[in-house]
């Protein structure tokens, strides 16, 4: 259980839920968003990645019903009812709400939790689209809350995350890998390696962030992911596409002293840009385990280093930082140029995420953060860059001092 005590957040909560139940709350839940540290692009090859929950979260106000349905209401969206004697998944509810809750509840039933119905108001400061996986931190909340209102807190924060990765490749219709769950669900930092790709080993990383003298910042470049979906598509299928050369579907199936054997005669089969995104993700997988290796030997500076590289081989080798053929319209590599200039050789800076819009990461030291802030808003626009920390607790219970 976490303590909190944020009245600025607690009290639009709870009347939140009195207005649409009409009862006062009885319980109170968070989950964090997450960010992605290290590892672009490498675990839909298969490979490891390097996650952290950070201090935004989604916040809900809870009470049990004793009915066969779960009813969420999310603000600023329409209420949510799902009936918990139809936990099937529905293709007609795809890319909803509903279908997540549906999809958790039932991975919960799964597990041996007797579900039964509940009440949720839920607010966050996940914003979609920010890069923080608010889809995730919502499916861990609602797999949070039933485990603590009706399994006794049983199924572990691993199991959580997995119910809740279910929840989004079979009832939401998205064929997202663990890592967004994972990080959110379990809390600090956490170093997965997918190469087993049914049972990834999940392994927690202890480290204090805040005793660096750096802060974490994500900035919002302002560039739309409209129109962005086959810039997407196009890297896990050259990537497959270098694999299949080799009669394996991904890269972390194939030696990588292979790729450089048949170089040339793979950049005739694939193209230049395949090839090189193979080189990112072969060099991307060993940096992982790099700064995870820094964190647990306290060597932060090593981690900076490892942080920079992973933002020169995305922007050299897996080229997801400019859309193909954007002359104009380059926001992210404008981003980055920002955080290069205003950091120079302090820090560490690089794409987050899926890349070509979106948003950049940087770990900035305290005595530049506020010229670094002020230098970002003030060429990208007034909230541009978003000041967190890393968060120690996952998905939890909430202490509340009203």
């Amino acid at each position: 259980m976490m303590k909190f005590s944020d009245p600025a957040r607690l009290a639009p909560l709870i009347s939140g839920y009195q207005t649409a139940f009409h009862a006062a709350p009885e319980r109170f839940f968070s989950a964090p968003g997450r960010t992605e540290i290290c590892g672009n692009h490498t675990d839909h090859q298969n490979g490891r990645v390097l996650a952290a929950a950070v201090n935004l979260d989604t916040l809900a106000a809870v009470g049990r019903t004793g009915s066969r349905e779960i009813r969420v209401l999310s603000e600023g969206y329409p209420m949510c009812c799902v009936d918990l004697d139809d936990m099937d998944p529905d293709p007609a509810e795809y890319g909803t709400t509903l279908a997540l809750v549906r999809g958790v509840a039932a991975g919960m039933q799964r597990l041996g939790c007797p579900v039964s119905g509940f009440d949720a108001y839920v607010t966050s400061r996940v914003l979609p689209g920010s890069g923080l996986s608010s889809s995730a931190a919502f499916e861990v909340l609602i797999g949070t809350i039933l485990n603590h209102l009706f399994f006794s807190g049983r199924a572990s924060a691993a199991q959580i995350a997995q119910v809740a990765q279910q929840a989004e490749n079979r009832y939401f219709g998205k064929p997202c890998g663990l890592m967004d769950q994972m990080a959110s669900s379990v809390g600090n930092l956490v170093e997965i390696d997918f190469s087993d790709p049914a049972a990834p080993r999940v392994l927690p990383l202890e480290f204090d962030f805040s005793r660096t003298g750096h802060a974490l910042c994500i900035i919002d470049s302002r560039a739309s992911h409209a129109d962005l979906t086959e810039e997407y598509a196009a890297i896990p299928a050259e990537c497959r596409d270098v694999a299949a050369r080799f009669g394996r579907d991904t890269l972390s199936q194939v030696p990588e002293q292979a790729l450089y054997a048949r170089l040339p005669e793979l950049r005739r089969q694939c193209g230049d840009r395949a090839v090189l995104r193979a080189v990112h993700f072969y060099q991307e997988n060993r940096r992982v385990s790099q700064a995870a290796e820094a964190l647990r030997q306290d060597d932060f500076p090593r981690f900076l280093s490892v942080i920079r590289a992973s933002g020169h081989s995305s922007f050299m080798y897996l080229q997801n930082v400019t859309p193909a053929g954007s002359v104009a319209d380059q926001a992210m590599a404008v981003t980055l140029a920002l955080c290069d200039h205003y950091l120079g050789d302090a820090g560490a800076f690089r794409i987050h995420g899926g890349g070509f819009a979106g948003t950049a990461q940087a770990f900035v030291p305290l005595d530049r953060l506020e010229s670094f802030r002020a230098g970002i808003d003030g060429a990208l626009g007034e909230g541009a860059c978003h000041i967190l920390s890393i968060r120690p607790q996952g998905g939890v219970e909430l202490e509340v001092e009203k």
